[in-house]
């Protein structure tokens, strides 16, 4: 049935991150408030016609931050996915293609980087830094690229030894030719689908990071500050917390599921 489960599962999951995708790109149209402005009359109001998520321990409107800390946190983890999966793309075809010392070097390489958790080697790197939103970028996409030059390694691995690469070595071609003409748009769905389930890890990662007080700094709003700032009230103004954590989930789920959901669709093995 053209209607299966992985098919409603990618219209549920791009529905999610499209309505997300807009509410930050047209914040301004959306909200009437400032995300920044402080008005203390209007302090920790629950959600109401006016303030639909309520409003913080400054009386900034919550539902203001919360998609304008959807622009930070999206824009965070789709640049630091594209260091990323720039980097583990072209070091997976360096090693696959070329393999022997060149391809021992690179794999012992990711061998040693994943030896440490992601989050603690993103979290001992910017712990030396000054938090701020370009370091978050980058360090996120400097150290999370390893899974993807596994990925794309095999399957330059495989498609190397196919007639239409070894007829192209028989005519002389350079092998900077052969690696981006013909080998690399052969890898472009496993790319696009680490690239999908990447950005979930990067949301994680750069929320937690702005919880912690290492990311995004204040006033700016991401969700992760969002949720720091209304950790000590959760007892009694639970919708600090609630929103931006929602926000975080629905994202993260959605990407996820449009992960899995390309995976089975472009894998020809089913």
């Amino acid at each position: 049935m053209y209607f299966s489960k992985k098919n409603l599962f990618l219209y549920i999951s791009l529905f999610i991150i499209l309505l997300f995708i807009l509410l930050s790109i047209f914040a301004p149209f959306i909200s009437i408030y400032d995300p920044t402005h402080i008005n203390m009359s209007e302090i920790l109001l629950p959600p109401s016609g006016q303030h639909f998520f309520g409003t913080d321990e400054l009386g900034r409107d919550v539902f203001a931050r919360v998609i304008y800390g959807g622009r930070v946190s999206l824009l965070v983890s789709f640049i630091a996915v594209f260091i990323s999966i720039s980097i583990g793309t072209i070091l997976g075809l360096i090693a696959g293609y070329f393999k022997g010392i060149i391809d021992a070097v690179i794999m012992r390489f990711v061998d040693i980087m994943l030896c440490f958790p992601v989050f603690f080697l993103v979290l001992s790197v910017i712990a030396f830094l000054e938090p701020s939103i370009m370091n978050v970028m980058v360090v996120i996409g400097l150290t999370s690229w390893m899974g993807v030059t596994r990925v794309i390694r095999a399957e330059t691995l495989s498609i190397k030894e196919r007639d239409f690469i070894i007829a192209a070595k028989v005519q002389g071609l350079n092998n900077i030719v052969i690696i981006f003409k013909y080998i690399l748009p052969n890898v472009f769905s496993p790319i696009f689908v680490s690239a999908v389930l990447g950005i979930s890890s990067a949301i994680i990662i750069e929320s937690s990071l702005s919880f912690l007080g290492l990311g995004v700094q204040p006033p700016t709003p991401s969700w992760g500050n969002i949720l720091t700032s209304g950790k000590d009230y959760i007892m009694f103004a639970w919708w600090l917390s609630f929103f931006p954590g929602v926000a975080i989930f629905l994202t993260v789920l959605a990407f996820n599921m449009l992960g899995e959901s390309l995976r089975d669709i472009l894998d020809p093995k089913k």
